[in-house]
């Protein structure tokens, strides 16, 4: 088996928080009635995180379920358990209307770690990412200049930003360029 080709090359930026591709994860949309007893516990058994509330992002580790829509979540899992999550999900749901399906190589995960996460994320996108308004456990849909994008606090200084493969390399120059040093606000610190 060839090695898979990540969609920013392992990339990575020093500047007044750091920016870097995140490590290849497995990545599954699942779309159903998120109000199932079924597809909530599957979701618990493939990723071993709990069920998010609505706008919210649950962690364990590299692994979580991430609420994209009140019809869509987002698994993240093992790269290389990603067909076994999906028969796992089949089977558990073989009854029930929903779509499961491998998007692992079709979007990025990229990274940004440091104090100044929050000036970054501001540069970039509309939502509110001031501390009383969004934080760890919340996930945000929206867009970053010109294309859309998702992205989560794990941590209050660290984000995670996902967006297509195909705008990948412009998301990742975006953040960099917020992320410049001298270019530090400290609005939010």
């Amino acid at each position: 088996m060839s090695d898979v080709a990540t969609p920013l090359a392992d990339a990575s930026f020093d500047g007044f928080v750091s920016v870097s591709e995140a490590p290849r994860t497995g990545m599954i949309s699942l779309r159903g009635d998120l109000s199932d007893t079924a597809l909530r516990e599957v979701c618990g058994a493939v990723t071993g995180a709990a069920f998010p509330a609505s706008r919210g992002a649950s962690l364990d580790g590299s692994h979580g379920v991430l609420w994209m829509a009140p019809d869509e979540v987002l698994l993240l899992v093992a790269p290389g358990s990603v067909p076994d999550s999906l028969d796992r999900i089949g089977t558990a749901l073989s009854d029930r209307h929903h779509l499961a399906v491998d998007v692992t190589d079709a979007r990025a995960l990229i990274s940004v770690d440091g104090l100044g996460v929050r000036d970054v994320l501001a540069k970039l996108t509309p939502a509110d990412v001031s501390p009383g308004n969004f934080g760890p456990g919340e996930l945000r849909r929206t867009r970053f200049a010109q294309v859309a994008a998702a992205f989560w606090m794990p941590t209050e200084d660290s984000a995670r930003v996902i967006c297509f493969r195909s705008v990948a390399t412009y998301v990742f120059d975006l953040l960099c360029h917020a992320a410049a040093p001298g270019g530090e606000v400290g609005y939010y610190r």
